[in-house]
């Protein structure tokens, strides 16, 4: 991981202690949420698929065994991924296709 050890501790406090639900609810644009079910930095079960619920035009596309910083370390995979989502594939999960019982876990979803 590069950057300086504040900046790092800083990024863990802030998305281990900020509830962004209200955020995610106004975003209007589709939004392409790229998470490892192995990440081993933020528990995957807790954030993308509750995340890809709040959105109004969300796609969830998830790894089995990627690590956290995928985007750098399997860049041909994601990269392409990213690039047919921009063409307006569908290359994830919609909202309501991610399993059931994530939506029971969000109150006011």
């Amino acid at each position: 991981m590069m950057g300086g050890i504040k900046p790092q501790f800083d990024c863990i406090k802030v998305f281990s202690e900020t509830d962004f639900t209200d955020d995610l609810k106004i975003i209007e644009v589709p939004v392409l949420l790229i998470h490892s079910e192995d990440d081993q930095i933020v528990p995957y079960a807790d954030s993308a698929p509750l995340a890809v619920k709040l959105l109004k035009n969300g796609q969830l596309k998830s790894y089995s065994s990627l690590p956290h910083g995928c985007i750098t370390t399997h860049p041909d995979e994601i990269n392409g991924d990213i690039l047919r989502f921009l063409n307006g594939d569908n290359v994830g999960l919609a909202a309501e296709d991610t399993p059931a019982l994530v939506a029971e876990t969000i109150p006011g979803a």
